[in-house]
């Protein structure tokens, strides 16, 4: 086992070490316990205190340590209305990674406060699409005379700035979920997409549900000029896709399907639409986290269940249906780095500073950005 800087062990399997046993339904990757056993019991005492002044989400990726304390759980879009819908509580604890809590600022009152336990809890994907990045990009297909019947269509998971810039730009914000229908609602508005930052989320639904070919996609380049692409190209594209992806699903590769295939008979190969082409292609489901919680659900007893998504969801859903076995995609296990920053130290920092009166991380959104922001929000929540 070795660790990295961020401090989260990583598991390379296969070594002697097989997660499917004769018992069959294990699912490897084991975290530490918290190294000080009185932390839990300040978490506990320090929200007690707080009471209904307090409203804790936890995203699915969260350790277990933390999602024991969440009010509530679920993915990204999920939560921060569920922060909406608690105009009481006057702290929003948001476990998850900063563009989360950005939305939750977004779309709560403005006498709520939105905390992040640990401000280095960002989202690989999001940093690889910056407003003066995507603002040059506009600049290219304005020049071009194409930004007139381009609508930009932003991912979730992306910061406040760009989701503003998709408001501004007669655009919206999609989410795994309702990504077909933002995509179909954005062809009805213009001729071309610009698809912000996954690329592999945009170039799955074009092409696996919407009809479009590879050749309708190109993907734009920020850190090349005119995004790596000639004239000709941006003006042949149907969908152009931003140069991002996110570092957990982008690992995930072929090989791991085929693998998992020879080992495991007669699994099913379920995945996020985050994961790359091939993988989603070689896979029997593909779908959000909540359409894998829920297949999982479902599933027969006695199946088994090999899922492309974060490593701490694939081991929860593995505790939670013991009756199947459930394991994750790829044998070398590697959590998400950032999201796994919230540990149970900073969180307990988080609430007994509360506790003392002390607001530490908050996350705020200005106004101006926080309208075009919720404009572009509004416009997938009004999504047939």
């Amino acid at each position: 086992m070795t660790t990295l800087d961020t401090g989260i062990p990583l598991f390379v399997l296969g070594q002697g070490t097989d997660p499917h046993s004769e018992r069959g339904v294990d699912c490897p990757g084991e975290l530490p316990p918290a190294s000080d056993p009185d932390l839990v019991a300040r978490a506990v005492k320090a929200k007690a205190t707080l009471g209904d002044r307090l409203f804790v989400l936890g995203h699915h990726y969260q350790r277990d340590e933390v999602i024991q304390f969440a009010d509530v759980t679920g993915d990204s879009f999920k939560l921060a209305r569920d922060a909406a819908a608690r105009p009481e509580a006057e702290y929003i604890v948001f476990c998850g990674v900063h563009f989360m809590a950005e939305s939750a600022d977004i779309l709560t009152g403005d006498d709520q406060r939105v905390i992040l336990p640990d401000m280095a809890a960002g989202c690989s994907m999001a940093d690889m699409a910056t407003f003066d990045q995507v603002e040059e990009a506009w600049d290219v297909l304005t020049d071009l005379g194409l930004a007139d019947v381009t609508v930009p269509i932003t991912y979730m998971n992306s910061s406040a700035d760009i989701k503003a810039f998709c408001g501004r730009g007669g655009g919206a914000v999609c989410t795994s979920s309702n990504a077909r229908r933002a995509l179909t609602w954005a062809f009805e508005q213009g001729e071309k997409v610009l698809f912000l930052p996954d690329q592999h989320l945009g170039r799955n639904t074009a092409v696996l549900e919407m009809g479009f070919s590879l050749d309708d996609c190109v993907v734009y380049n920020p850190h090349r000029p005119n995004g790596g692409l000639t004239d000709q190209q941006l003006r042949d594209a149907k969908m152009i896709l931003w140069r991002g992806h996110c570092s957990v699903h982008g690992r995930f590769t072929a090989d791991c399907v085929d693998e998992v295939r020879a080992r495991i008979p007669g699994v099913n190969v379920l995945v996020h639409p985050e994961c790359r082409h091939d993988v989603v292609t070689k896979a029997d489901q593909v779908g959000s986290t909540e359409y894998i919680i829920k297949t999982l659900e479902a599933a027969p007893a006695g199946s088994a269940w090999a899922v492309g998504t974060e490593l701490n969801l694939v081991k929860r859903l593995a505790a939670a249906h013991p009756d199947k076995t459930v394991t994750f995609l790829d044998r070398t296990v590697c959590y998400c780095s950032t999201m796994n920053r919230i540990d149970l130290p900073h969180l307990v920092w988080a609430l007994e500073s509360l506790v003392e009166g002390q607001v530490v991380n908050q996350i705020t959104v200005d106004p101006e950005t926080t309208s075009w922001a919720k404009l572009a929000l509004d416009r997938m929540l009004a999504l047939p």
